[in-house]
């Protein structure tokens, strides 16, 4: 595939949804085609299954069991890879999505105690192994992210902060794990400095990926 594809990760309220849209526009500059999306939701089926996992289930006082809402999260995954994702990267287009792989990871083995080596199995059985080019780690203490939060909590957002403290030491592991995909920026940085970073980076992963391409041909 000669596309680009670029996740963003983070706790909510570290400013994700900002940077996306900068990065979108700096590819778009470029000439190129980016392809913007998001999980849960990127899709139709998505859209449904988000409802679903963000509202909780209508008519119902139980919460989502922790492994129904792991299968809920991977269905999503696998219509949005089919769907969306791969057939953008294989017509060469940048991918950009808010939140991939590791939020389900550093959401529900690190937040919900799941086992994490069956939730990576999973969602990677779900997608036929694709994993981002790139991954932008936006980090921030959860105290601060929350104060930036303007709209109504969500089911996630909801969970306390000793959830969200232990989703943020999650995403952290993941990072040290796979150091050569992660990229962790101080999210409590202004927007422009955490553009900058997001951006030098871009321009050297758009670089390698064209002179691959062009050694292939």
């Amino acid at each position: 595939m000669q596309g680009i594809f670029i996740s963003f990760e983070g706790i909510d309220g570290v400013g994700k949804t900002t940077q996306v849209e900068r990065l979108r526009a700096y590819v778009e500059a470029q000439g190129r085609e980016c392809v913007v999306t998001r999980e849960p939701g990127g899709t139709v089926l998505g859209v449904a299954i988000r409802k679903l996992l963000l509202g909780g289930v209508e008519g119902s006082d139980a919460d989502i069991a922790p492994r129904a809402e792991a299968l809920l999260f991977a269905a999503d995954r696998a219509q949005h890879v089919a769907e969306v994702i791969r057939p953008a990267l294989e017509r060469g287009a940048v991918v950009i999505t808010d939140r991939y792989l590791d939020s389900s990871l550093a959401y529900q083995a690190g937040g919900r105690e799941l086992t994490a080596g069956e939730i990576r199995d999973l969602s990677m059985w779900a997608t036929c192994e694709l994993l981002p080019n790139r991954t932008y780690l936006l980090d921030l203490d959860p105290v601060q992210s929350h104060a930036r939060l303007q709209h109504d909590e969500d089911r996630m957002e909801s969970a306390g902060n000793d959830f969200q403290r232990r989703t943020r030491q999650a995403f952290l592991d993941l990072a040290k794990a796979e150091s050569q995909r992660f990229r962790v920026i101080d999210a409590s940085q202004s927007i422009d400095e955490v553009w900058s970073h997001i951006q030098d980076d871009f321009a050297q992963i758009s670089q390698t990926k064209t002179f691959q391409s062009e050694a292939a041909q």
